[in-house]
């Protein structure tokens, strides 16, 4: 018998907010954490803006030790780690060094491209005669699956532990990857989520790119503009979200608040096919991901009342929303109602997916919609899809219980998770 998925804990550090309930407050004032840095502008970014957690010395200390601090240089490490212990705390569990391994409980934590300010840190300073001195904490700050390792080992999480990476879907296809592992009976608690370095040597190449905007170097928090008809390409962003997954049984038998249920979803690729490339999405595979993951979570279309869309600003918002209508069989009024939290974050890439399934679980829980801030003018192709209505740019506290929350990244790959109201 398959076991029934619930969340039990939430954390997060986001452009706009660091904490859930920071966090949830920002999404309904509509806060953007988009700012102007001049790091950028003085390596002549095009794009000189961007979303970057404020973490402070002092919050630091209160997850790492001196020692764990010395020579850390990995900002994704770092908002990964702080995100996934406010998770476990949220949960109502302890961290306790001296512990014994919790074998009941594992780890799925993606990222996407680690440590890369820790390497060039690293290797900025020596030649190629000197590369054996890079430094012993390079390995773990710089090697795919140090998150997983850092996170594991504070933890003592004695299930699998491990790093997944599938560019922007990564966060929402650890969640699902976790999923699968708890509801085959294989772990009652898995902890899931995603994080993301910030910086130039990593926003660089979306730069060059072409992909990122250029026009709001002057007003910032103007500049990430999902289905806005001036939008003009997506605001680089950074963090890290985290949620714990776990049976209902086990979440029942000691009484944890329960935020929401996860009743399935779908992982797929549209291989570069049909359109589809590296950067740019396969139609065909993008329905078929919607509509596998409404038939995996026993649901039907009209169930869906909300989208949490993938919607990063760029010239594929119209296709997603086009995608949408097509997998739903709805448009206009029919339509459900649809947000971008992107729109207050930016796209925070390996960890936008993970970021925006704890918006999700937010939205879900406390029964309102974040807006779609900078959106007062609707993509005309999108208005042609649906309803002004449904796109709200301001907060709207609506009574709802199914939502659905997609992702699709670089690749071609595809993400899709259906989220319920919990109710005792």
């Amino acid at each position: 018998m398959k076991q029934r998925v619930v969340i039990t804990g939430l954390g997060v550090v986001s452009p706009n907010a660091i904490g859930v309930t920071n966090f949830t407050n920002a999404l309904k004032e509509g806060k953007s954490g988009i700012t102007f840095h001049q790091e950028l502008k003085d390596l002549n970014f095009s794009c000189q803006i961007g979303g970057i957690p404020q973490i402070s010395d002092e919050l630091k200390s209160k997850y790492f030790t001196d020692l764990q601090l010395r020579g850390f240089n990995s900002s994704g490490i770092l908002y990964g780690c702080i995100a996934g212990i406010d998770a476990w705390k949220d949960a109502g569990f302890h961290m306790n060094p001296e512990s014994d391994l919790d074998y009941d409980t594992g780890l799925i934590f993606g990222t996407g491209t680690s440590g890369v300010e820790k390497f060039r840190e690293a290797i900025y300073k020596l030649d190629d005669k000197q590369v054996k001195r890079l430094g012993s904490t390079v390995v773990v700050q710089t090697m795919a699956s140090g998150i997983s390792a850092y996170l594991g080992g504070m933890l003592g999480l004695g299930n699998q532990v491990t790093t997944n990476s599938s560019a922007c879907t990564t966060g929402t296809e650890a969640l699902l990857m976790g999923y699968n592992r708890i509801q085959a009976g294989k772990a009652k608690r898995m902890l899931v989520g995603s994080c993301s370095d910030h910086g130039p040597y990593l926003w660089g190449g979306f730069d060059a790119m072409r992909v990122m905007t250029y026009k709001y170097n002057d007003n910032p928090e103007a500049g990430s503009r999902p289905m806005s008809a001036t939008a003009s390409g997506f605001v680089p962003g950074s963090g890290a979200g985290a949620l714990v997954l776990e049976s209902l049984e086990s979440a029942l038998e000691r009484g944890a608040t329960i935020y929401a249920e996860v009743l399935g979803g779908e992982v797929n690729s549209g291989g570069q096919r049909h359109g589809g490339t590296l950067t740019a999405p396969n139609p065909k595979a993008v329905q078929r991901c919607i509509k596998k993951a409404i038939e995996n979570a026993n649901i039907k279309p009209d169930d869906i009342e909300v989208i949490n869309g993938h919607l990063t600003a760029t010239s594929k918002d119209a296709l997603e929303i086009e995608n949408w209508s097509k997998a739903l069989n709805r448009k206009e009024n029919d339509f459900p109602y649809i947000n971008s939290t992107k729109s207050m974050i930016g796209h925070c890439l390996a960890a936008s997916g993970a970021i925006e399934c704890v918006a999700s679980v937010i939205q879900l829980k406390e029964q309102f919609i974040a807006p779609n801030i900078n959106c007062e003018d609707l993509h005309p192709e999108i208005s042609k899809l649906v309803a002004s209505e449904k796109i709200p740019n301001k907060k709207m506290d609506v009574e709802f219980n199914i939502l659905a929350k997609a992702s699709f990244g670089f690749g071609d790959v595809n993400a899709c998770v259906l989220f319920k109201r919990f109710i005792a």
